[in-house]
């Protein structure tokens, strides 16, 4: 059997409802909205990843910030971790702009794909384990249509933790399991899987993820992925 397209994914993610505590609250969040976005209609929903179809690097997050992604509905566009983020992608060749605004601001990836683990904003930024695993799918059919993936990056712990377990769904499964740090290398079957500290506001202002940090883990992943 074929595996679905990444368009295909992308329609089934954008209209899913699986996660009841999820649904509430990105749509409180989307009517509520926060003073300085009060003017802006928010996107309210689950947020597909996005980027080249000939991807070799996949990028994994942990999910839309509350204002960012589920306001503009792409994920790490209009919050600060997009901005490092962005950044970096564009000083390594892997973006063709240093900014993400909005879904309409010219933004192209290039031989790079990224996604999060899971694609509802969560309260506190912390998704359960039933919605992880709800979501984890998702996951396992981009990786699996993007045919050309040999790198997959993985912001954070979580990030690391739901991108093993997307390609153990897909029948790459590495034991002893490894464990995340930052610039952490592994083998997971036909892909190599790097760790990189989130860059989230708590990492990036106190110094815990500086930008030659995320530069250097972005060169290895261009270097690996050939």
């Amino acid at each position: 059997m074929s595996s679905p397209s990444l368009e295909e994914v992308s329609a089934e993610i954008i209209v899913c409802r699986k996660c009841p505590r999820l649904v509430e609250w990105r749509e409180r969040v989307a009517t509520e909205k926060t003073a300085r976005f009060a003017d802006q209609e928010y996107w309210g929903g689950p947020v597909p990843g996005f980027g080249d179809p000939a991807a070799r690097i996949l990028v994994v997050g942990l999910a839309p910030a509350a204002h960012g992604g589920n306001r503009t509905g792409r994920i790490f566009t209009g919050d600060r971790s997009g901005d490092f983020l962005f950044r970096s992608m564009y000083r390594t060749g892997l973006a063709n702009q240093p900014t993400s605004v909005s879904r309409d601001d010219g933004l192209r990836l290039l031989g790079s794909y990224v996604a999060a683990v899971n694609r509802c904003a969560p309260p506190g930024n912390r998704p359960t384990p039933l919605e992880r695993d709800a979501c984890l799918p998702f996951l396992e059919r981009e990786i699996a249509a993007l045919r050309r993936l040999r790198v997959v990056v993985a912001l954070g712990a979580f990030a690391w933790d739901g991108a093993l377990r997307a390609m153990s769904g897909l029948g790459y499964r590495v034991r002893p399991r490894p464990a995340f740090g930052h610039a952490a290398e592994a083998s997971v079957g036909p892909y190599a899987l790097l760790g990189c500290f989130h860059p989230s506001q708590q990492n990036t202002f106190t110094g815990k993820l500086t930008e030659p940090m995320l530069d250097a883990v972005f060169e290895r992943a261009v270097d690996v992925a050939g």
